[in-house]
């Protein structure tokens, strides 16, 4: 790791990939997770939305809070495999009218998702009304046009800003700066492509109130380039490197009501959809007598995007 005099370290590739443990075993004909759940969707309405997580090789980019490299290959998969991953489960599924597929990188990335099975995975989603996938804001180009137009429906790209502070992005080694993801946006959108953007909420280096600023600081950037949704996520401990910060203390998860306040505030601006990330959410609860109204709470703002009156707790206050 390197450092600026007076300045947090940033961390390279090397650094992260020496923290980590073994990967998980994955089937490159069959995707390592599957679900459906409700979202609030762009057209207003709570519908059901089919997440397909892709097994594929590794993301190039090696981010610092990252740990989707757990369910990847090494190798780039072979043609025709993620259609089959694709077909099976939405086999498996219940219906829904949208579908995300979630690759643990970026769709185009040609070592991950190839571009020859594009047409494949077009004629598998087409009956969705909107196709989401993740992808890195430097591999925005006219791939993505090409998918789109393939599909023949709603495209909508989901990109991780993780935040607008430009020190913590060079911390997180995300390889991208607010330019990059700006003109991301730019380009996806003048081609009729929808944007949603994940947040992180508390990375490494950072205070509780830095967390919850610098949260609220990134949607507002986001909606700012014109980002359909901003999706918060607290970040957490499960890679090699953030345990060994945490034990460094430079890096503790954030508090539950830090991901309340954050969404309390972003929620009432009307710009766009937020969601809290609520998986495994309570992890992140101090108290534990009002954890699960306070999760029930962030999901009926999800599903609603309404402000919700707060918990009040006998316990915690």
């Amino acid at each position: 790791m390197t450092s600026q005099s007076g300045a947090a370290p940033a961390y390279t590739d090397n650094d992260i990939q020496q923290e980590r443990g073994r990967k998980n075993s994955v089937d490159p004909f069959r995707s390592h997770h599957m679900l459906v759940e409700p979202e609030f969707c762009a057209n207003g309405q709570v519908e059901d939305v089919a997440t397909v997580f892709l097994s594929n090789r590794e993301c190039p980019f090696r981010c610092l809070m990252c740990d989707l490299w757990k369910n990847t290959t090494d190798d780039r998969v072979p043609v025709g495999a993620i259609p089959e991953q694709i077909r099976h489960a939405v086999q498996q599924l219940p219906p829904a009218q949208h579908i995300k597929l979630y690759n643990s990188g970026n769709f185009f990335d040609a070592q991950a998702i190839p571009p020859e099975d594009f047409s494949a995975i077009a004629s598998l989603v087409r009956g969705f009304a909107t196709v989401i996938v993740e992808n890195h804001p430097r591999l925005c180009h006219d791939r993505c046009v090409e998918f789109r137009d393939l599909c023949d429906t709603h495209l909508e790209i989901a990109i991780g800003l993780e935040t607008s502070h430009e020190q913590t992005l060079r911390q997180l080694n995300k390889q991208m700066t607010t330019d990059d993801f700006a003109r991301a946006c730019e380009f996806l959108l003048g081609h009729g492509i929808r944007v949603r953007a994940f947040i992180l909420l508390k990375p490494p280096h950072t205070s509780e109130e830095q967390g919850i600023e610098r949260a609220v600081e990134s949607t507002r950037f986001a909606f700012d380039h014109g980002v359909d949704c901003c999706s918060v996520i607290p970040t957490r401990a499960g890679n090699g490197i953030m345990k060994r910060l945490q034990k460094m203390d430079l890096f503790q998860p954030p508090q539950l009501r830090s991901l309340e306040k954050a969404i309390d505030e972003t929620i009432t601006w009307k710009r766009g959809r937020v969601f809290a990330d609520l998986w495994e959410a309570e992890q992140f609860a101090e108290c534990p007598a009002c954890a699960t109204a306070r999760i029930a709470r962030l999901n009926t703002i999800n599903l609603s995007q309404r402000a919700v009156p707060p918990i009040v707790c006998k316990r915690c206050g």
